[in-house]
C-alpha cells in the first residue's frame, strides 16, 4: 500500500482565503510551564488554533452554496472515501478557465474512466507553482460552469483541485459554486502534491471532514490510496 498526502500543511497564518479569518497557530501552554503547574510530575504542552471552515485543504459543504443544503456534520461519510482519478491541465493558463474540452482531452490522455460515485482531481500545477506567495490567492485557472456541469454528468460526487477556489477568480467561481448547488454535487480546495498521482490510474481517494455542526465545509486530511 502507498498513501500519497494531498493535504497542505498548516501553520500560523498560513495562505487564507482572502476575506475570510486567518489561521492562528500558538502555543496555549508550553512544556516548563505545564511542568511547573504539574508540580514537576509532567509537562503537557497544549497548543491552540483557530481558523474558518474553508481553511486550508478542505471540502465545501451544500451548505455554503445555499441555506438549504445539508451542513457539514450531515454530509455523508460513504462520500469521503471513494475512487478517484486525477487530470493533467497544468498546461492551462493562469486564471483562464478549464472547458469541457480540456477535461475531455485530459481524460483520453490520462487512459482512465470516471468512477461513477467517485472524484475528479484537477492537476492545474497551481500549488506547486505559487505556493505560498500572494499569487497562489489569485492567479489560478479553474472550470467554467458548463465543465462543472459535465463533471457532474460524469456521476461523480465532488471534484478537487489545487487552488483556493474552483474557477477562475471572478464571476466564474460564483457561477461554479451555483453549479455544484445546481448539480447536486460539491468540491475540495487547496489540495497539494497532485502531480504524483499523474499517469498512474485509478486510486482510493479519503478525505473525512469534522463535523461541526451546521458548517459550511471543514478541512480534511486528503490522501490518495495505491493498493498492491
Amino acid at each position: 500500500m502507498e498513501i500519497i498526502d494531498l493535504t497542505r500543511e498548516l501553520y500560523h497564518r498560513s495562505p487564507a482565503y482572502p476575506g475570510q479569518p486567518p489561521i492562528i497557530h500558538g502555543v496555549w501552554k508550553s512544556h516548563a510551564e505545564a511542568f511547573a503547574d504539574s508540580g514537576n510530575i509532567q509537562g503537557n504542552s497544549v497548543h491552540y488554533f483557530s481558523m474558518p471552515d474553508h481553511g486550508g485543504t478542505h471540502i465545501d459543504a451544500p451548505r455554503h452554496f445555499g441555506e438549504k443544503g445539508i451542513p457539514i456534520n450531515e454530509y455523508p461519510l460513504e462520500n469521503c472515501i471513494v475512487p478517484g482519478v486525477c487530470l493533467d491541465l497544468r498546461h492551462i493558463e493562469p486564471k483562464t478557465e478549464i472547458t469541457v474540452s480540456d477535461l475531455e482531452q485530459a481524460t483520453i490522455k490520462a487512459g482512465v474512466k470516471i468512477p461513477n460515485g467517485g472524484t475528479v482531481l484537477l492537476c492545474t500545477g497551481h500549488h506547486e507553482r505559487t505556493f505560498p506567495n500572494p499569487s497562489y490567492s489569485t492567479d489560478n485557472s479553474g472550470v467554467n460552469v458548463e465543465a462543472t456541469e459535465w463533471l457532474a454528468a460524469q456521476k461523480i460526487v465532488h471534484f478537487g483541485i489545487d487552488s483556493m477556489r474552483p474557477g477562475p477568480i471572478g464571476d466564474i467561481n460564483s457561477l461554479v459554486h451555483k453549479a455544484c448547488l445546481e448539480q447536486n454535487i460539491t468540491h475540495m480546495e487547496s489540495l497539494c502534491n497532485l502531480e504524483k498521482l499523474l499517469g498512474r490510474g485509478e486510486f482510493r481517494f479519503i478525505g473525512l471532514p469534522m463535523p461541526w455542526r451546521g458548517g459550511t465545509g471543514s478541512p480534511i486530511r486528503a490522501v490518495a490510496v495505491f493498493d498492491f
